[in-house]
């Protein structure tokens, strides 16, 4: 695959060989390669355009690679060139008077200006009485039925000159000399006849008939077929489109052989010989001061691990950067590796300060990422830090105070200190959802016991807990659930210690869940409104228990044994709550 340099290369080389089409593809196919915006190349591209007498595609390229580099002399000569082509002689002065503010030693700049004013001060010369001549609207439909100007009105370009003396009369004077139809014309539009015999004028003629008129050896006659031509007279300004040449091409050595150290710089970086990389990132640097090349050198300082070096690099880049008005995301780019450098010397304040500067030249994803990456981790080293178990337990046995007394905001801020100083400790959790559901703040307390249970997946207390507060939110089957687990755990771990409060909740979450707004509710009514329940419906629905319904009618002591499942008895109870099953 061919590179933004080698098409460069091969476009300059076009240019040297006045092949400009090739050239503006060559440069063309050099900006789509490049990674990055490159003003050298719109400048080449745009003196390709100026020598095709494109001046509207050599101004915006002028434009863009002053746009990109505002500080570059020569781009503003381009744009100067560009201007002068165009006729706008104003913005052609500024802009070559701009170029010199730059570098006042820059020759193109100033002859491009002694042109520009030169071309100025012809303009203020009076038109010769040209210019009123000019302004009639039929002029060109006159020549054009004027049997002397009839043929030569057919040429397009011809017409386009004529009229572009309407708003340059001046210019008429100079192709006089340059094209003998313009004679012809000037003559048809004076009512004269250049047919005529010169002594039909008043003419004497000398030595055997030779008109009075003669040339000099140095002059040729006014309207010669030698004069008949649209060449460009390179030492006359000529304001218009296809008449004003482009500024020669000027080929950047020091960006090309800067790129080139860069080149080699970037095949050693890959070879992991990062001092001789750096001596050449060094060179290119030298050779022409952009940024991109302190930016590479810092790299391989990173690589290397001299990451203080990388730092004093970097600083440069982005102080250089600024005085250079380099492009905002190569900046971001500088800022963006101080922050990597300053993470691996561990500061990371430091770090996040210049991932944000990063951020704020240029927004990208990475950055970002390692942003919000490097928060969290700042946040959790914080909590690390204030991890003291002498101190939780203090905070524990605060908390154990206050809620005694029933100061339950001061026992949730206690036990809000003890989860910091102590946050693998389950108990610091359980006790705050206490806290918290004396305050009413159930949502909360059933938070706090889910991560009491995530510490500790055998901590009975705090499924208590959060089924209690489940049955206070109404969310009667989600505690039934809890309560299913602990009981399970009770036994696993406490040998059913707390079987009795847990069964307790258990008839409560199954009372209430089912609690009808009817206390004289029907049989019917009642069953009516127990289907609606999703896990009523599903009992009833299942063939087992459909089964084991029937066989209970028949038999009911069939349905003692059924009971010892535990499955079948969570169901049965479910049942019974709901009223489909009734017990005398």
């Amino acid at each position: 695959m061919t590179s933004a340099e080698e098409y460069k290369k091969e476009g300059n080389a076009a240019f040297v060989a006045k092949d400009f089409k090739r050239a503006v593809e060559l440069f063309t196919n050099a900006i789509q390669e490049s990674e990055e915006p490159n003003h050298v190349l719109y400048s080449n591209r745009s003196g390709a355009y100026a020598s095709l007498k494109k001046f509207d595609e050599a101004l915006s390229d002028a434009t863009e690679c002053v746009k990109i580099k505002a500080d570059w002399s020569k781009g503003h000569n381009r744009l100067g060139a560009a201007h002068f082509g165009l006729g706008n002689l104003d913005e052609a002065e500024e802009s070559y008077k701009k170029a010199l503010e730059l570098d006042a030693t820059n020759k193109a700049a100033k002859d491009g200006l002694e042109q520009v004013q030169a071309a100025q001060q012809r303009r203020q010369q009076p038109d010769l009485g040209f210019g009123q001549m000019f302004q009639d609207p039929n002029l060109i439909e006159k020549l054009k039925n004027n049997p002397k100007t009839a043929e030569m009105m057919k040429d397009p370009q011809l017409v386009a000159k004529v009229l572009q003396f309407r708003n340059n009369p001046q210019l008429m004077s100079q192709e006089l000399l340059k094209d003998s139809r313009m004679m012809t014309i000037m003559a048809a539009l004076l009512g004269i006849d250049l047919s005529m015999d010169p002594s039909d004028l008043g003419g004497t003629p000398k030595d055997g008939g030779e008109p009075a008129t003669t040339t000099s050896s140095n002059e040729k006659p006014v309207g010669s077929s030698s004069e008949n031509s649209s060449s460009v007279n390179t030492n006359t300004e000529a304001p218009g489109k296809t008449q004003t040449p482009p500024e020669p091409m000027e080929v950047d050595l020091d960006r090309e052989n800067a790129e080139k150290a860069k080149a080699e710089g970037n095949q050693l970086y890959k070879q992991r010989k990062f001092d001789e990389a750096i001596a050449k990132y060094e060179e290119a640097w030298n050779l022409q001061k952009d940024i991109t090349y302190l930016n590479n050198r810092a790299a391989a300082e990173y690589e290397k691990g001299d990451y203080n070096s990388a730092i004093k690099t970097l600083n440069e880049a982005v102080e250089q950067g600024r005085e250079l008005r380099a492009d905002y995301k190569v900046i971001a780019k500088s800022f963006a590796r101080l922050g990597n450098a300053y993470y691996k010397l561990d500061e990371v304040k430091k770090a996040v300060e210049y991932y944000e500067k990063s951020l704020t030249e240029h927004r990208t994803p990475d950055v970002l990422n390692k942003l919000r990456n490097l928060e969290r981790e700042i946040k959790k080293r914080e909590a690390e830090a204030y991890i003291d178990p002498e101190k939780a337990e203090k905070a524990r046995l605060d908390g154990k105070e206050y809620f005694t007394k029933g100061d339950w905001p001061s026992a949730v801020k206690a036990y809000s200190e003890m989860i910091m100083r102590a946050p693998h400790d389950a108990r610091g959790y359980s006790n705050r959802a206490a806290a918290l559901s004396k305050l009413m703040s159930f949502p909360d307390a059933i938070k706090d016991c889910d991560k009491a249970i995530e510490i500790d997946p055998s901590f009975v207390r705090a499924y208590i807990r959060k089924a209690t507060a489940q049955i206070a939110v109404q969310e009667y089957s989600a505690a039934i659930e809890t309560l299913d687990v602990a009981r399970t755990k009770d036994a696993e771990v406490n040998n059913g210690s707390s079987i009795r409060e847990i069964d307790q909740l258990y008839v409560k979450a199954t009372q209430q869940r089912f609690q009808p707004a009817n206390t004289n509710e029907s049989p019917e009514e009642t069953y009516a409104r127990a289907v609606k329940d999703p896990e009523v419906a599903s009992i009833l629905q299942d063939p087992v228990m459909q089964s084991i319904l029937a066989q209970a009618q028949q038999n009911p002591a069939a349905l003692q044994e059924h009971m010892k499942n535990p499955e079948v008895f969570k169901k049965m109870q479910t049942l019974i709550a709901a009223g489909i099953i009734r017990t005398r």
